[in-house]
């Protein structure tokens, strides 16, 4: 998964209302003209998501909280945070259909670009496993699903009527995943030892680790278990990539940090 964060945008937390479990996930599309350009420009798709965001912020007949998604995916596979995790969608057409699911958007529209890239499948298939690890049930529908409207589209809405299949394959059932611990991460952070054959802490300080080291912060070698100074900087280096700074990114994980490291990487995180 190719997650931009909220931080990465440059937006604060949002303002939208908690809600932390649905019946699943509505898709949508943007319902209006889209660039093709933004095909071969990724810095284009970063553009059309905030400049959704500004027009539903100014929409004052709607009076959104934020922008209306939960996620957006764009052309080049990349799933954009909108609302995020355990908040209620502003796009289902009432608060009714907004309280059943959760929503995400395709960056395709009604004209230009209007056929999903196996990409942009990918990413929004992405954001489903996501949302479900995190309140959603299984329910896939298209935001025409108990409102009139085209959305989203008749290319999305095939896909959505075929079971939102992975491109190449069919819908995946995720399988059983590591859970970490973040009280026992943290203790590891301020207590292992460094030296190495010692025994270790805690089992899931590996976990963390390993997803470091994908992450190009941490060299293999240093991957031995130990939440050691060469992994706190590592982390360290992980919070300020999601856009901490300061006291927030001191190498020390924090439950949003985390998470974040896990949605990557295929861990769940519990406080």
């Amino acid at each position: 998964m190719k997650l931009v964060t909220r931080a990465q945008l440059g937006w604060p937390a949002s303002a939208a209302p908690t809600q932390t479990s649905a019946k699943g996930v509505k898709v949508h599309y943007e319902g209006a003209p889209v660039s093709v350009e933004l095909l071969d420009d990724h810095d284009l798709c970063i553009a059309e998501w905030k400049s959704i965001r500004k027009s539903h912020l100014a929409d004052k007949e709607e009076n959104y909280s934020d922008i209306a998604y939960n996620y957006g995916a764009c052309p080049h596979g990349y799933l954009l945070e909108g609302r995020g995790l355990g908040k209620r969608t502003g796009a289902n057409g009432n608060q009714t259909l907004n309280r059943a699911h959760y929503a995400i958007v395709g960056l395709v529209g009604s004209k230009g670009l209007t056929e999903p890239t196996d990409a942009m499948l990918g990413a929004i298939r992405d954001g489903i496993e996501l949302l479900r690890r995190h309140g959603a049930g299984t329910e896939i529908k298209g935001h025409r699903d108990g409102y009139a409207t085209a959305c989203p589209g008749k290319h999305l809405y095939a896909w959505v009527q075929k079971g939102a299949p992975r491109p190449g394959g069919s819908p995946s059932v995720p399988g059983p995943r590591p859970v970490i611990d973040v009280s026992k991460v943290v203790a590891a952070a301020r207590h292992d030892p460094a030296k190495p054959g010692t025994p270790v802490s805690y089992s899931g300080v590996k976990t963390v680790e390993k997803a470091l080291v994908a992450e190009g912060l941490l060299e293999s070698r240093f991957a031995d278990g130990h939440f050691g100074t060469t992994t706190v900087k590592a982390y360290a280096a992980w919070q300020r990539r999601c856009g901490f700074n300061g006291d927030d990114a001191n190498g020390i994980p924090g439950q949003v940090s985390l998470e974040r490291l896990g949605e990557e990487h295929g861990f769940d995180v519990k406080p």
